[in-house]
């Protein structure tokens, strides 16, 4: 299985949780899954196999609903090649100094 990039924003709604709080819970999921990822203000952007980066993010919205809040809205972004692996590395390490 060829290694992907998936972009994933989960936006919790509730009346009386931060929300901050509740985006927190979806991080430490992805944190202890070991997949490689980097966290961004808007989005966590993960690097793996696409079935298991899916049933991460199944977790991670779990977690948020389990933590308490309202609702979630959920925000996929995927990179696939046909035949090739994706590494986030390919796009941003000429960016570094």
């Amino acid at each position: 299985m060829n290694t992907i990039n998936l972009g994933l924003q989960i936006v919790p709604k509730s009346k009386t949780l931060d929300t901050y709080g509740l985006v927190d819970k979806a991080i430490a999921v992805i944190q202890a899954s070991g997949i490689k990822h980097v966290v961004t203000p808007f989005e966590t952007v993960m690097e793996g196999p696409q079935d298991q980066l899916m049933q991460i993010a199944l977790k991670a919205q779990e977690a948020v609903l389990e933590a308490g809040a309202d609702e979630v809205l959920v925000y996929y972004r995927l990179h696939i090649k046909n035949q090739k692996d994706v590494s986030m590395a390919e796009k941003t390490d000429k960016f570094k100094k």
